[in-house]
């Protein structure tokens, strides 16, 4: 089953649960923290960016767990094969970051001693800021991106948890082009709009103890249109609606149940090695030939993470609602599996 809500709806009822279950291709639900019912320790914002070309990438996030606040740079060289990664954590936020309750409003802004990061709108162009004065070796890390050519339709999903008051709110928005340079030390990176794309997750709610999930996303060119898809499950129940979709010329495509088949070395999870994907329709059957894993674990006190976010090239078919079958060769992008204890 899949069910699409057309039209606004309060994202929660009166004791805190999702009210209308399902997905959207645009941000119809309102978002209130107040209507939140559960422990305020448990409620979880975030906003995660992703530039990508052939050759490099950028991800920026800031969060507030409540408990714990995260920001985050990474810059991947995808020729080399490499990433340099840095992050900050916060104590107790509780909320603190003031996180907009729409993805069209307001702004996120992060400003400390270590590190300055800024997203805000600007007639409908997501700018995005940032300086790290110490990223690697004392050279310096700054940049200016803009987003731009937002797609009209996009990856909205209301989730619950088997758990009251609990729930898992998001917006994935592919397929916006990007400009603007990365600057580390005295080397410079550009993104061109025409080769380089960004995606936002844009994501609140309050989430269970202990989780295991897997998301990809990709966003390029196919046939000279702008072409991505975002995949994924482990975010709760999703009877009611998966977050499954392609994104083709502006226009969302819903797709029911995707899987990621991770291939695995004695035993364990071998992410290097390629990958494939496949629908229960047959609309999604793609390839995937990892080039880079950004690899995480850590462990604080009762709270654990281990984090592979791998990106490479996916290659296959897919099928539009309509029918059509587009060809998908090389599409630089990245696909995930997450063990969290938070």
């Amino acid at each position: 089953m899949q069910r699409e809500i057309t039209k606004a709806v309060d994202l929660l009822d009166a004791n805190g649960n999702v009210l209308e279950p399902g997905y959207a291709k645009k941000a119809h639900f309102k978002y209130d923290r107040n209507a939140i019912k559960a422990k305020g320790m448990r409620i979880k914002e975030w906003d995660y960016y992703c530039i990508l070309n052939d050759h490099f990438g950028l991800a920026l996030t800031i969060a507030d767990n409540a408990y714990m606040g995260l920001d985050s740079i990474t810059l991947f060289n995808f020729d080399d094969r490499k990433e340099i990664s840095k992050s900050f954590m916060q104590w107790l936020t509780f909320g603190k970051k003031n996180f907009p309750s729409h993805s069209s409003e307001g702004e996120v802004r992060v400003d400390a001693k270590t590190h300055h990061i800024h997203f805000t709108l600007e007639n409908k162009v997501r700018v995005l800021t940032f300086d790290v004065p110490n990223f690697k070796d004392k050279q310096s890390l700054s940049g200016k991106i803009r987003l731009s050519d937002v797609p009209e339709e996009s990856m909205v999903i209301a989730t619950p948890f088997d758990k009251p008051g609990h729930f898992y709110y998001n917006q994935k928005i592919n397929c916006m082009r990007a400009s603007g340079e990365i600057k580390l030390g005295s080397q410079i990176f550009s993104f061109d709009p025409q080769t380089s794309f960004g995606v936002l997750d844009w994501g609140r709610g309050v989430w269970t103890y202990d989780n295991t999930w897997y998301w990809g996303s990709a966003s390029g060119l196919v046939n000279g249109k702008t072409f991505g898809f975002n995949i994924g499950y482990g975010f709760g129940n999703t009877q009611a609606a998966t977050e499954n979709m392609l994104f083709y010329d502006g226009r969302a495509h819903k797709l029911n149940e995707v899987i990621f088949n991770i291939p695995s070395k004695e035993g364990k999870d071998d992410f290097l090695s390629p990958w494939t994907f496949t629908s229960d329709d047959g609309r999604f059957e793609l390839n995937f030939l990892p080039i880079l894993d950004r690899a995480s674990k850590t462990k604080v006190l009762v709270l654990e993470s281990d984090q592979h976010q791998v990106f490479g090239y996916f290659s296959g078919t897919v099928i539009l609602d309509d029918g059509q079958k587009l060809i998908i060769e090389k599409l630089i992008g990245f696909a995930e599996k997450v063990k969290n204890r938070w």
